[in-house]
């Protein structure tokens, strides 16, 4: 098995490609240990020392790490990855990505929404799974979007320009409606 690495616009995550599905459908984000019930490759990159963060799109896995060097977590994150898929062990235990939050929304804006929804899902998500992140949609009220970033985008140091000049730019010019785009 070879597993691919790539850098993401977050110096602190890798992006990690096994070269094969690692959930079916939507995404899972890790933000601590504690978290990782959900899914022994999880638990898994969590023992080691320095992980901080996991994040599982469609065929990649973005890890972040703390304040250790990635000459030092690299080794043991990818042995892990390749450990856990030679088992042949599930991603998940319930082999289902995650949809949390309820969004929002007032009521007369669905026509508006369905334009945020769409741009996001065509335009955004695709160019932001090659960074090894993800931004989903959670609510639009008074002009204002409200996103949320998870995997190498949370706390990634260019994620404000990418809202701010990339994604609050793009959905202005195709909805005149929106004022301004915000992270939850």
């Amino acid at each position: 098995m070879f597993i691919q690495t790539e850098a993401t616009p977050n110096p602190a995550t890798l992006k990690f490609l096994p070269g094969r599905i690692v959930l079916s459908q939507g995404t899972m984000d890790f933000r601590k240990s504690e978290d990782a019930g959900a899914s022994p490759l999880a638990e898994k990159l969590f023992e080691v020392e320095g992980v901080e963060g996991i994040f599982f799109g469609h065929d990649f896995i973005s890890v972040t790490k703390g304040d250790s060097e990635w000459q030092h977590i690299k080794p043991a994150v990818l042995g892990a990855i390749m450990e856990h898929f030679m088992s042949g062990a599930p991603v998940t235990r319930d082999e289902m990505g995650e949809e949390s939050d309820e969004e929002f929304f007032e009521e007369g804006d669905e026509t508006t929404v369905g334009t945020i929804k769409e741009l996001i899902e065509t335009r955004v998500r695709p160019a932001v799974a090659q960074d090894g992140g993800d931004i989903t949609f959670r609510g639009f009220r008074d002009g204002v979007v409200y996103l949320s970033m998870r995997g190498a985008c949370s706390g990634c140091p260019s994620s404000t320009a990418t809202l701010k000049h990339g994604i609050q730019n793009l959905l202005r010019h195709f909805v005149p409606e929106v004022e301004e785009v915000r992270a939850m």
